[in-house]
């Protein structure tokens, strides 16, 4: 029998038709944003920031508010507080800006540094710390290629490992760590680095995550990038200078900025990671049933007036 390869032709165009016809009709229900689901939430499904751990690291074009992770990572936070209430970080500058990588600061003259003053000069490297440090662990469903179990803990991205029994804070964006050199006690967080671009999280569990970036990564995300190897600004390079860093808890109330965290262990907080899972539609065509640790961070807003 012979078979006509137009009406063949027809056939297929006609087939196919049919399911882009099909998909296009298809449409993603409409779903509540992330936007909206803060719109909705209550008082009580948000925390302020602890002014016993928020720095504020003023530049000449703003202010970068930093949350320390304490619980993760306090051998290390409690050295910072130190260099920040002895003023360490007045004066000295931005040394690094890498494309697609972090920002650094710190004291870049390695022949004459800054004196440290009470702090110490090693820090033990805290790349992971036991599980049991951390009470407020909120696990994301979602797989994961660096931990075998992901969330958030007080808004802080987290991985973990049942079998060591360890758990750490991810290198997602805006994630600040204490740079060190080869050895793991090397560094005593007087170098801190903010990531600025795609989260590198190969470092994780190699390096000491201290705080994350709440308010202000606009202001480290844009500064120029270095001409010298992994952005190091050259000799002859401008850097922009840190004005002064300072303890929240040490300035006066009417002078801090009253930012508060969506809460990990609220309801609302799966409807947020859930909002970013399946973004519904009509912008959106495709939902992912799935979403990476660091492309679904915690919101952070301006504490509303009472």
């Amino acid at each position: 029998m012979l078979f006509n390869p137009l009406l063949r032709n027809a056939v297929i165009f006609s087939a196919t038709a049919c399911v882009l016809t099909s998909a296009m009709a298809a449409e993603l229900p409409v779903k509540p944003t992330v936007a909206d689901l803060v719109k909705q939430s209550k008082a009580d499904d948000w925390r302020p920031l602890d002014p016993a751990n928020t720095l504020y690291l003023d530049l000449p074009v703003g202010r970068v508010v930093i949350e320390l992770a304490t619980d993760f990572a306090p051998q290390n936070a409690a050295n910072i507080k130190t260099l920040v209430r002895e003023k360490y970080f007045d004066g000295l500058s931005m040394m690094r800006s890498q494309d697609n990588y972090v920002a650094q600061w710190g004291d870049a003259d390695e022949k004459n540094p800054k004196p440290l003053g009470s702090a110490k000069a090693k820090v033990p490297g805290e790349f992971t710390v036991p599980t049991s440090f951390d009470k407020h662990f909120v696990r994301q469903q979602d797989a994961d290629g660096y931990a075998p179990e992901i969330g958030h803990s007080k808004g802080f991205p987290v991985g973990r490992d049942p079998k060591t029994n360890t758990t750490w804070v991810a290198h997602c964006y805006a994630t600040v760590g204490v740079a060190r050199d080869t050895d793991t006690d090397s560094g005593n967080g007087s170098q801190l680095y903010a990531i600025t671009g795609h989260a590198p999280r190969h470092l994780d569990r190699n390096i000491t995550a201290v705080g994350r970036v709440v308010s202000g990564m606009e202001l480290l995300s844009s500064l120029p990038r270095g001409s010298e190897a992994m952005g190091f600004y050259g000799a002859s390079e401008a850097k922009m200078p840190i004005t002064r860093v300072r303890l929240a808890a040490d300035v006066p109330a009417a002078e801090r900025v009253q930012l508060e965290v969506m809460r990990s262990e609220a309801p609302i907080y799966q409807q947020v990671i859930e909002a970013q899972r399946n973004r519904g539609g009509p912008w959106n065509k495709y939902a992912a049933n799935y979403v990476e640790l660091c492309n679904a961070p915690i919101p952070v807003r301006v504490r509303p007036a009472l």
